[in-house]
């Protein structure tokens, strides 16, 4: 139903081709700086946990992730730090400078970085929004164009717009959490002797790439808002 509103299509396309632009960029930079090994020889997993330990978070645990390529992450609920086999186990900028951005999640969580702690308490808001709230949304304007319940309809599909409103807002706030993550990452890379001066500059093309992937989900999220706000107001007259 949607792929034939142009309007939709008009909304949707411009995220779908950036997106796709973004992710090449990520795996074209991590490639190249994949095969550039640091003077010191650390792991990812080495250099996050000297990261770790240097900052008193003995009690984070690093395991390798299992999703593949980029999957790392760092899960606040356990305190593990999970690292996708290339970057846990190979010596490189690339690995080096993820595996640091990963730490830097845990450094915000153990000194209570409000914006980590506002995106974290999203969480289920965000869960029940993305799959929920469309349908919600529909099922308002079904009601008001084919049944006639105008004002219910308009009802419920703004409770499903303020439900996907969370996941806009979910997106945004994690803009400066996945900045300032990088942020520590590449001072934490060169104060603590990781890399060295030129290292970091493959660090940060590897992690200013990747911070675009938020850019690009950030600014989805609120077209596809704009959109459903748009659609519901075009068929109140």
């Amino acid at each position: 139903m949607l792929f034939y509103d142009p309007l939709f299509l008009l909304f949707i396309i411009p995220t779908i081709v950036l997106g796709f632009i973004v992710q090449s960029a990520v795996k074209s930079k991590f490639s190249k700086y994949s095969k550039v090994k640091t003077y010191r020889g650390l792991t990812g997993a080495q250099a996050a946990r000297e990261i770790l330990d240097a900052n008193g978070l003995y009690d984070v645990r690093i395991e390798e992730a299992t999703g593949g390529l980029l999957s790392d992450h760092y899960d606040p609920r356990t305190r593990v730090l999970r690292l996708s086999s290339e970057v846990a186990r190979y010596p490189s900028v690339a690995a080096v400078g993820v595996a640091a951005h990963e730490a830097g999640h845990a450094l915000q969580h153990a000194n209570n970085y409000f914006p980590l702690q506002l995106r974290s308490s999203l969480v289920p808001a965000v869960q029940f929004g993305s799959r929920l709230a469309p349908w919600i949304i529909l099922g308002g304007i079904l009601l008001q164009s084919l049944m006639g319940l105008t004002q219910l309809g308009f009802v419920i599909a703004w409770v499903g717009i303020i439900a996907y409103g969370a996941v806009a807002l979910f997106s945004l706030v994690t803009l400066p959490v996945e900045l300032n993550a990088s942020a520590r990452a590449k001072k934490l890379l060169y104060q603590y002797n990781i890399v060295d001066k030129s290292e970091l500059n493959g660090v940060t093309a590897v992690l200013n790439a990747a911070a675009w992937t938020y850019v690009v989900a950030a600014l989805g999220a609120i077209l596809q808002l704009l959109y459903w706000i748009i659609r519901l107001y075009g068929r109140r007259r």
